[in-house]
């Protein structure tokens, strides 16, 4: 009887942590989707080059002065991205909330220490994705290759975007386009 107990409670975790699975990778696939589509079998091989975390609020993904070693997919939750000056003051470079991308893209691509922080902002759910299986994911999956070019074309964009807005817009401006960008913090 214990051992039948124990059999079910085992068959009850893999079904859970399947379904945890598939929750996970169901919005990875809308949000590769959106921008190119790809067939249940060419999604399949991308999902095998990821690692599912959880993070608790405060937990860092990244600490300054480490290597980035991924590329993070906000499933849930908000993570942020930020540096501290030699004053103590922190100066917030992202924030990345469901259904966005976070990593430190220089030391990610240099394989050099990080000048940012990413925490959680509260308890997220992330994928990740390491250099290495990113290299092999794009072997593998060939349309992948454009979508992160997308991704880097819209990320480089916004980026522009900002930097104008925090050169020549207003305070209340750059208020009104952050509670825009980021209805839900």
């Amino acid at each position: 009887n214990y051992k039948r107990n124990m059999l079910i409670k085992k068959m009850i975790g893999i079904f859970t942590h399947k379904k945890y699975l598939i929750k996970m990778f169901s919005l990875l696939r809308k949000h590769i989707n959106s921008r190119v589509p790809l067939t249940d079998e060419e999604f399949n091989i991308c999902t095998k080059f990821f690692i599912s975390k959880k993070l608790k609020k405060h937990q860092f993904l990244l600490n300054e002065g480490d290597v980035c070693r991924y590329l993070g997919f906000v499933n849930s939750g908000c993570l942020r991205e930020y540096t501290i000056d030699n004053r103590g003051t922190e100066h917030i470079i992202q924030f990345a909330i469901e259904d966005w991308w976070i990593s430190d893209p220089y030391s990610f691509i240099s394989g050099l220490p990080a000048i940012y922080n990413i925490d959680a902002l509260q308890d997220s759910d992330v994928l990740l994705l390491e250099k290495s299986a990113r290299d092999k994911l794009l072997d593998a999956c060939p349309k992948m290759e454009r979508f992160f070019r997308l991704l880097i074309e819209a990320n480089h964009v916004a980026s522009h975007q900002r930097i104008s807005a925090s050169l020549s817009a207003s305070a209340e401006e750059r208020y009104l386009k952050f509670i825009k960008t980021y209805p839900k913090l």
